[in-house]
C-alpha cells in the first residue's frame, strides 16, 4: 500500500517538530515556510522538498497540515495568493493544527470542500518538548471520515487523537484548555513568588508545587523549574497565550458568558508583551509580579 504523501506549512516551535516527526516516519513528503530559508534548513537537514509556494506544496501531497500563528497566517497560506486552494488536488485533506478562530477555521473547511477536498481543524494541548515525545493531545473537529483520514497521519506526532464534533467544534475545546492554562500558569507564579517572600528555598517550592501539592500538574512539573531557574527558553510562546485568551474573549463577547479569571489573565498577559516579554516563553508571566515589588 502506498504511504499517504504529507506537507507541512510552518516551521515554527511546533512545526518544525512536527514535520520532524513525521519525516521519521517516512511520510513528509516536503515543507513550507514563509521566511524560506528556514524552509531550506529544515530541507536540507533532514532530506526533503523545500517549496516557494504553499500551492506548489498543495500539489505534491495527499494531505496538507498547517501549523501557523493566528487567524491572518492561516489564511494567507490556505486562501492567499498562491495558496493550498490554488494547488489542492481533489480528495486533499487538510489539517489546520493552529489554533485561532472557530469562525475562521469553518469558513475556510468551507473553502476547501468547494475545491474538492476537506479540512478539519486539530489544535494541539501540549508544549514542543511533548511534540518531541510524541505525546500531545490533538482535538479534532470535522467530519467523521475525515477526522480518520487525519488520525491515520497524526498517530506519528501525537499520542491521543480526539474527535470532538463537526469543523470549530476541536478549536472550541482549545479554547476551553487555554482559558484554563493561561490562568493557572499565573496562579503558579504568583505562589512561586509568594514563597519567595516567605523566604522558602527554591528545593521546598519546587517539590511543593511539582510533587506535594493536590494542584500539581504537568503544567506545574514544566513550568515552575522554569520560573525559579528563570529559563525563559520558548516551550509556547506568551504571544501565543495572549492571542488564545484573545480568541476566548471574541468568542465569549457574543454569548454573553461571565469569564472573570480569563479576562483578567489576559489584561496580565497584554502588560507582560508591553513589557517585551511576547517572544518569551508564558512563564515568563512571573517578570511581571517581579516588576511589581
Amino acid at each position: 500500500m502506498t504511504k499517504v504523501k504529507v506537507g507541512v506549512a510552518g516551521l515554527g516551535v511546533m512545526g518544525w517538530r512536527i514535520a520532524k516527526n513525521l519525516r521519521d516516519a517516512g511520510l513528509l513528503i516536503g515543507i513550507y515556510n514563509r521566511t524560506f530559508d528556514k524552509a531550506l534548513r529544515f530541507g536540507r537537514e533532514f532530506g526533503v522538498e523545500a517549496f516557494k509556494t504553499p500551492s506548489e506544496l498543495a500539489r505534491a501531497s495527499d494531505v496538507i497540515i498547517t501549523m501557523l500563528s493566528d487567524d491572518e497566517a492561516v489564511k494567507s497560506v490556505i486562501v492567499g495568493n498562491d495558496g493550498v486552494l490554488n494547488g489542492l488536488r481533489t480528495g486533499s485533506l487538510v489539517i489546520d493544527m493552529s489554533t485561532i478562530s472557530p469562525s475562521t477555521s469553518i469558513e475556510l473547511a468551507n473553502m476547501v470542500r468547494s475545491r474538492g477536498g476537506d479540512m478539519v481543524d486539530a489544535p494541539v494541548i501540549g508544549t514542543s518538548v511533548a511534540v518531541e515525545r510524541r505525546e500531545i493531545v490533538v482535538l479534532v473537529g470535522g467530519s467523521e471520515e475525515a477526522f480518520n483520514r487525519a488520525r491515520e497521519v497524526l498517530q506519528y506526532t501525537a499520542k491521543t487523537i480526539v474527535h470532538i464534533g463537526p469543523n470549530g467544534y476541536g478549536l472550541y475545546a482549545k479554547l476551553i484548555n487555554n482559558a484554563l492554562l493561561g490562568s493557572y500558569v499565573i496562579a503558579l507564579a504568583e505562589t512561586v513568588q509568594l514563597g519567595k517572600s516567605f523566604g522558602l528555598s527554591d528545593s521546598v517550592i519546587l517539590d511543593l508545587l511539582t510533587k506535594l501539592s493536590s494542584a500539581r500538574s504537568p503544567t506545574s512539573e514544566l513550568k515552575v523549574p522554569k520560573m525559579l531557574s528563570g529559563d525563559y527558553s520558548v516551550q509556547f510562546a506568551l504571544k501565543h497565550m495572549r492571542k488564545d485568551l484573545d480568541i476566548v474573549n471574541r468568542e465569549v463577547s457574543m454569548r454573553g458568558v461571565p469569564i472573570p479569571m480569563t479576562s483578567l489573565a489576559l489584561q496580565l498577559y497584554r502588560m507582560a508583551e508591553r513589557m517585551g516579554l511576547s517572544e518569551e516563553d508564558f512563564a515568563a508571566i512571573l517578570k511581571i509580579l517581579i516588576k511589581q515589588q
